[in-house]
C-alpha cells in the first residue's frame, strides 16, 4: 500500500510514507532487561551469535546498547548531543569497556555486525536493574527514557517490539515490581505480558548435584513462576545462559575438546574430587593445565564440563562439532528461539501494522489537504481486509491477559491462543485434528462468544468477545 501511495502524494507526505515502509521492512526489536549479573549480555551474545556484549561491568554496560546487522563491523558511541564517536572492537573482538566519553555523556552504543543472526534480529541490552528495592535504577531510568535522550536513541529502546526480562532466583513480588516499573517507564517496551517473555538464567545452579541434570527441576519451578508471573509475562524459559553463549558464539574449540576428551579418561574418583568444586577443579593436579581448566570453566562451568565429559565418556570419538550441538540443546535456548519465532515474530508485524496505520492516519489530519483523501482512502482499505482483525484481537487479548477486563480463566486461555497464533490446531486445541472438524469447531467458539456477548457480559467483556467471535468467524472462513 505504502508503495502504491507514495507516487500520488506531495514531497511532504512521500516521506512520511516512505519512512513507514522502511520502518515495516526493519527486524524485530528485542530489548533485554534484568537485575546486574543476572546474565543478560551471556545472553545478548548467545542471541547474536557471538561474544561481543562485556559480561563484566564497566562503562559500557551502564549505556543502552543496540547491535544492529551492518555490512561490515562498527561500533558508534553517540552522545546526548547527537554527535557519533567511532571506536573499534578490543583484542578480543568485543565492545571496549571505557568509552571515548563518559558514561553519563552517552545516549546509545549503536553495534552494526555482519552477523547473520542479526538479519531478522535488532538486539537492544539495557543497563541492569537494582539489585535491591528492584524499581529501575536512577541511571537506567535515565539512560532509558530521559526526554535529553535524542529521537533516535529513544526510539531504539521504546520502539521494541518485545521485551525479555532475565532472572535468576524464584520470582519474588518484587520482580514483579521490576517488571512493572519497566512498563511504566515505556509503554510500548512492555505495556502487556502479550510482549514480554522471562528468562530463568543459570537453570544449572538448581542441579541437585554435581554432574546431576537439573532440567527435572528447573522446568516445574519454571511453570510455577510462569503462574506467578501471568499478569506480566506471556511465558518463563528456563536456560543455561553460559553454555547457550559457549555454543552459540563458537567459542568452543577443538583443544578445548580435546582436554575434555582428556578428562574424561580419568579414573572415577580423580575426576569426582576434580568436578567437586570450581575449587578444586583448578587446583587438584592433573593431566590438562591449570590455564585450559580456567578457559574450560568460563566457558561451561562445571554443569557444562559434567555435560561435556558424560558424553565423551559414552562416546569417545565424539566430534567438537556435535558437542558443541548437545550443548546448545542442554542449555535451553532452543525453546527461546522457538518462542521468539513463533510468538514475537508473528506479534512484531501486527504491532509495526497498527503502528503504520496510525502514523499515516496522523499524516492525514495534520498533512497537506490535498494528500488527505489519499491517506484516508489507503487506510480504510486495510481496515476493511480480513487480515486487519489480527489489531484489534491482539489488543483485546492485551486487555484480557494483564487483567483489565476479566474473563474466567479457560476464556482467557482461548483469546490468548488466537491472539498469539495462526495456526488452527492450536487455537483450538485440536492439534492433529482433520480441518472439517477444526471448521466445525471454530463455528462452535464464534457461536459461544457471540452468546457470551449478548447475554449476562459486562459492557467491557462485551467488547472483547465481539472481537473474539469476529476472529473465530474469519477462522471459520479460513478453513472452509
Amino acid at each position: 500500500m505504502c508503495e502504491d501511495l507514495a507516487p500520488k502524494v506531495s514531497d511532504t507526505s512521500r516521506a512520511v510514507v516512505e519512512d513507514v515502509a522502511s520502518r515495516l521492512g526493519q527486524p524485530l526489536r528485542v530489548a533485554v532487561a534484568g537485575r546486574l549479573k543476572a546474565g543478560k549480555s551471556t545472553l545478548v551474545n548467545a542471541l547474536i551469535g557471538r561474544r561481543v556484549a562485556p559480561t563484566a561491568a564497566g562503562e559500557c554496560t551502564r549505556v543502552v546498547t543496540q547491535f544492529r546487522y551492518g555490512p561490515a563491523d562498527r561500533i558508534d558511541v553517540i552522545a546526548r548531543d547527537g554527535r557519533k564517536h567511532a571506536v573499534p572492537l578490543d583484542a578480543a573482538g568485543m565492545i571496549p569497556t571505557s568509552l571515548p566519553i563518559p558514561a553519563d555523556d552517552a545516549a546509545l552504543i549503536d553495534v552494526q555486525l555482519s552477523s547473520d543472526r542479526l538479519r531478522d534480529l535488532i538486539v537492544v541490552d539495557t543497563p541492569g536493574l537494582q539489585s535491591v528495592n528492584t524499581d529501575i535504577s536512577d541511571a537506567a531510568r535515565e539512560m532509558l527514557f530521559s526526554e535529553d535522550i535524542d529521537d533516535d536513541s529513544r526510539e531504539a529502546v521504546a520502539g521494541a517490539e518485545a521485551i525479555i526480562y532475565v532472572f535468576t532466583q524464584q520470582v519474588r513480588s518484587d520482580d514483579i515490581e521490576a517488571l512493572e516499573a519497566f512498563a511504566k517507564a515505556s509503554q510500548q517496551l512492555s505495556s502487556s505480558p502479550m510482549n514480554s517473555l522471562a528468562l530463568y538464567n543459570k537453570a544449572d545452579k538448581l542441579s541437585p548435584g554435581p554432574g546431576q541434570d537439573p532440567w527435572p527441576v528447573a522446568t516445574p519451578i519454571a511453570a510455577d513462576q510462569a503462574t506467578i508471573l501471568k499478569r506480566a509475562v506471556c511465558d518463563v524459559v528456563p536456560v543455561v545462559g553460559l553454555l547457550a553463549e559457549t555454543a552459540e558464539a563458537g567459542l568452543l574449540t577443538a583443544a578445548d575438546c580435546e582436554a575434555l576428551r582428556t578428562l574424561a579418561g580419568l579414573d572415577e574418583e580423580k575426576r569426582a574430587l576434580m568436578l567437586a568444586s570450581a575449587g578444586l577443579f583448578t587446583s587438584t593436579e592433573g593431566p590438562v593445565d591449570v590455564e585450559q581448566r580456567k578457559r574450560l570453566l568460563e566457558r561451561l562451568d562445571l554443569y557444562g564440563i559434567n555435560f561435556a565429559i558424560a558424553h565423551l565418556q559414552a562416546n569417545p570419538h565424539l566430534a567438537t562439532g556435535e558437542l558443541v550441538r548437545l550443548l546448545f540443546a542442554a542449555s535451553g535456548f532452543p525453546r527461546l528461539r522457538s518462542t521468539l519465532h513463533q510468538i514475537f515474530g508473528v506479534r512484531a508485524d501486527v504491532i509495526k501494522a497498527g503502528w503504520a496505520l496510525s502514523r499515516l492516519e496522523a499524516a492525514a489530519s495534520s498533512g497537506p489537504a490535498g494528500d488527505r483523501d489519499q491517506l484516508r482512502g489507503a487506510v480504510e482499505q486495510i481496515v476493511a481486509r480480513p487480515e486487519y482483525h489480527r489489531l484489534p484481537l491482539l489488543e483485546a487479548a492485551a486487555q484480557v491477559t494483564t487483567g483489565q477486563v476479566p474473563l474466567p480463566e479457560e476464556m482467557e486461555s482461548e483469546v490468548a491462543r488466537l491472539a498469539l497464533t495462526d495456526d488452527a490446531g492450536t487455537v483450538l486445541g485440536l492439534p492433529e485434528a482433520p480441518r472439517a472438524q477444526l471448521r466445525r469447531s471454530a463455528i462452535e467458539a464464534a457461536s459461544r462468544w457471540r452468546a457470551f456477548a449478548n447475554g449476562g457480559a459486562t459492557p467491557a467483556q462485551a467488547r472483547v468477545a465481539n472481537v473474539v467471535h469476529r476472529g473465530f468467524h474469519l477462522l471459520a472462513q479460513r478453513l472452509g
